[in-house]
């Protein structure tokens, strides 16, 4: 009983728990963990990371041992240097804070960079096999650069040796008017304002006030992976492939090798580099083009020369063009002498025929005596073959009653009856009374018409 006694008056006499509500707890919680840890560095690998259309970055990190949640808002997010990805080692900056509708802790990333160079390789390596399966880094995409590009665009800081070694090298290679769009180069943001410059280079129109440049260089200095890390993001990388104006890149040393040398139409291993690749050496093209001058004088001197030794050995086995001239001429002349010889001979020919025909009348008169006695002979030939004469001498004409000539006894038997012309007269025989005709001279005309038909014997 005494025990029991005892017992009751501890209990009693003990200090009495404090009673608290949810929220009360959860304020509590909040105010001793944001008050514990505040600002700090957290490193793990992210996992589950993913971005909400409100442009929030949600994501874990984790070690070998625990886990935390992460959020980053979104205007941090578009500040960020890289874009976070699953199985990247990262050291994140910022605040411990509770989430009292879960009853859990996140940390609210205000920065946030690759935890050392190994995690940067991966990284870069990932992207670089991404991007070559895309196409991104085919030779085949790649553009010539121009010879003697008349402008020149670069995309660097304003300030530092880059630009100045970049003017410098051209103006004493051959002077090209040079276009400089100042950007960072490192840091948050840089990739965004790079990849901006490139787009706004290409945006430029023949017809702007600025001239459109005919190459680009993209450059800046050495440094380490993180400082360099601009030119391996996604947003420069296919700025880059997208560009319509040829782009020579010179990123770090030459040792260095970022995503945008192999995306570019030229590498370059350095910013002076660059500058040599845009533009020739004038001085070298003077002496080059002298040199060619000099070689295609002597080529016109040698070719000319040759083709005067040429015609010379073919003129030897042509005559000499004044010889057969001359030679031409002389038969000419000979051929006019000749003609004219000839010519007043025929007129003196002429002349001559003409003299005989005058001064001699008697030559004309003898051959119109002769010819008149030549007829007279034909005339008396004629005459004594004609129906008539012959008649005279004798002979008599037979005709039957069909007017045909009889010449034999044969023919005068078949005849009824016979028709006899002598030279002074016809005499009908048979049938009729044979009776005399005195001939006629139309009698005689009809005789001599028939004087043809007496040869026919």
């Amino acid at each position: 009983m005494e025990d029991l006694l005892n017992l009751m008056e501890n209990q009693h006499s003990a200090p009495q728990i404090p009673e608290f509500t949810v929220s009360e707890i959860s304020f509590e919680v909040k105010r001793l963990v944001e008050t514990a840890f505040g600002k700090i560095k957290v490193k793990g690998e992210i996992f589950g990371g993913k971005r909400a259309d409100s442009g929030h970055w949600y994501l874990s990190l984790k070690d070998e041992n625990a886990v935390i949640s992460a959020v980053v808002w979104k205007g941090v997010a578009s500040r960020l240097p890289f874009k976070p990805e699953d199985g990247l080692e990262v050291i994140a900056t910022g605040k411990i804070t509770t989430f009292a509708g879960k009853s859990s802790y996140q940390l609210v990333i205000e920065q946030m960079e690759i935890a050392g160079a190994g995690a940067l390789l991966k990284l870069l390596e990932e992207r670089k096999k991404q991007f070559a399966a895309e196409g991104l880094f085919d030779s085949a995409h790649k553009q010539k650069i121009p010879f003697l590009p008349q402008t020149i665009g670069v995309v660097t800081s304003a300030s530092g040796a880059v630009i100045r070694d970049i003017i410098h090298r051209v103006r004493d290679r051959f002077p090209s008017h040079i276009l400089v769009w100042p950007t960072p180069v490192q840091g948050d943001g840089a990739a965004e304002k790079i990849a901006a410059a490139i787009k706004s280079f290409n945006a430029l129109s023949p017809m702007d006030e600025i001239k459109r440049p005919d190459v680009l260089i993209v450059a800046r200095g050495g440094g380490s992976l993180e400082d360099l890390w601009p030119f391996n993001e996604e947003v420069v990388i296919r700025a880059v492939y997208a560009s319509q104006i040829p782009i020579i890149s010179a990123v770090g040393h030459e040792t260095d090798t970022m995503l945008i040398d192999y995306v570019s139409d030229l590498r370059a291993p350095t910013p002076t580099g660059a500058a040599e690749f845009a533009v020739p050496v004038k001085n070298d093209l003077c002496a080059q083009l002298n040199t060619l001058t000099g070689r295609l004088l002597n080529a016109e001197t040698r070719y000319f020369e040759e083709r005067r030794i040429k015609l010379e050995g073919l003129s030897r086995g042509i005559p000499n063009l004044e010889q057969l001239l001359q030679e031409a001429t002389q038969k000419f002349d000979d051929r006019i002498e000749r003609l004219n010889i000839a010519f007043k001979t025929l007129l003196q020919n002429k002349h001559n025929q003409i003299e005989r025909t005058g001064l001699k009348p008697y030559y004309v008169k003898n051959i119109i005596e002769k010819g008149s006695e030549i007829l007279n002979q034909l005339s008396l030939r004629l005459q004594s073959v004609s129906v008539d004469s012959v008649l005279k001498r004798g002979f008599a004409w037979v005709k039957d009653d069909k007017n045909k000539t009889i010449y034999n006894i044969q023919q005068a038997k078949q005849a009824s009856s016979f028709e006899i012309t002598f030279h002074d007269g016809t005499l009908q025989t048979g049938k009729q009374t044979a009776s005399a005709k005195k001939t006629s001279k139309h009698s005689e005309r009809s005789t001599n018409a028939q004087q043809t038909d007496l040869f026919d014997f």
